[in-house]
């Protein structure tokens, strides 16, 4: 009997929101910088604001994270009733000043349970909307880590969870586990993704690959569970899609994103937009859905970011940007 394609998944008509990234905001951003980029990401009409207690450890003299979590306390302290939902993550904190990456508060039950305490008394909040295992942890059986978000879900401290730097099979084993379980499961996945790909099995500067890059599994896995969100870290490669004094680290130069490049200029010329607006285009719209997570250091940064994410490219520009790679 011969084999009867699945149909292709609907593309949306209107993209995914963006979140916005705080990671320097109360470190390499100072308090007025970072409420004028808080302030312009709600009038925007931004709603998702990412952190973690440990951003950004490295560029505070403590050695410490929390700043950025401190930052948006006081910010929605100074804005009460702001239309906004928070997103932050746990275990990937160090214990202690050069501690990251060998010695980290982990995702055990008790570390998970006063990380998150910190979390909502810095953000000044009862609960937090959306909260992550930011790194996988060795130490600690995987069952029990989906049990203990799940509780945190079922006590109200926590609305939803969600994995960050997993492997996608990890993500299919924690809905199955929760499910047996009774308790909720995660419902979002973050990796790093972009439009320009590295070379497969290359480490990724900054960033080795274990940490976590969306790949092919993770995108079926999104594609065909509507109930997952995916969320997608560094969309814009730190710049590289239309800074010179950015170029590509040396993992993303060869003959395919080559292509994607000629591609992207192409759809860009044609709408008036830069590549790397295109590329958020391409992320938003694309099925699955992905929300980039967006920042930037200054206003601009920031309105040229949230104008490429909310624009619809057409099933053309589409086709064009598809058939590069």
């Amino acid at each position: 009997m011969a084999r009867i394609a699945a149909p292709a998944p609907a593309l949306p008509t209107t993209p995914a929101p963006p979140a916005l990234g705080t990671m320097h905001m109360g470190t390499r951003l100072d308090e007025r910088e970072s409420f004028g980029l808080l302030d312009r990401f709600v009038e925007l009409g931004g709603r998702w604001l990412d952190t973690s207690d440990n951003y950004y450890f490295d560029q505070d003299p403590s050695g410490l994270g929390g700043q950025s979590e401190a930052v948006i306390g006081r910010w929605l302290r100074a804005n009460p009733g702001a239309p906004v939902r928070i997103s932050t993550k746990v275990g990937a904190e160090p214990n202690r000043p050069g501690g990251f990456p060998d010695d980290l508060e982990g995702l055990a039950p008790d570390a998970v349970d006063r990380a998150l305490s910190r979390s909502l008394e810095r953000l000044g909040v009862d609960a937090v909307d959306l909260y992550w295992a930011h790194i996988e942890d060795h130490d600690v059986p995987f069952t029990q880590v989906v049990d203990t978000f799940g509780v945190l879900v079922a006590d109200g401290r926590v609305r939803a969870w969600g994995l960050s730097n997993h492997p996608s099979w990890r993500l299919a084993v924690a809905r199955l586990h929760a499910r047996e379980a009774g308790l909720a499961g995660p419902s979002a996945y973050q990796q790093r993704f972009s439009y320009l790909q590295p070379l497969p099995g290359t480490e990724v500067e900054g960033q080795p690959v274990e940490l976590g890059m969306l790949g092919a599994d993770g995108l079926d896995l999104l594609r065909r569970d509507p109930a997952l969100t995916g969320w997608v870290y560094t969309p814009l490669l730190r710049g590289a899609y239309d800074r010179a004094d950015r170029p590509l680290s040396t993992e993303y130069r060869h003959p395919g994103n080559e292509r994607r490049m000629k591609a992207l200029a192409e759809v860009a010329g044609g709408r008036g937009l830069s590549r790397g607006q295109v590329a958020l285009a391409w992320l938003t719209g694309g099925a699955p859905a992905l929300v980039p997570i967006i920042g930037g250091s200054r206003i601009e940064q920031l309105d040229e970011a949230w104008r490429g994410a909310t624009t619809v490219l057409t099933a053309e520009e589409r086709e064009t940007l598809d058939a590069a790679g």
